[in-house]
């Protein structure tokens, strides 16, 4: 079954709106979270990104 395409105007509609939404969801989250919900948030981002900055450095030494 071939998908259809959906015209570009209507794409970028869903796009605006979604960007939209975006904004709006991360101050909302964080109004509506606890004290300790938003630690945990900032906790699980923190190492995320200290595990993508591992294996990006690792990355670099071994093709070095």
């Amino acid at each position: 079954m071939a998908k259809k395409r959906l015209p570009a105007d209507v794409l970028a509609y869903f796009r605006q709106m979604g960007a939209k939404g975006g904004r709006i969801g991360g101050k909302r989250s964080l109004e509506t979270m606890t004290a300790a919900q938003r630690r945990a948030r900032a906790k699980k981002a923190s190492l995320a990104a200290a595990a993508f900055r591992k294996a990006k450095s690792k990355g670099k030494r071994e093709s070095a």
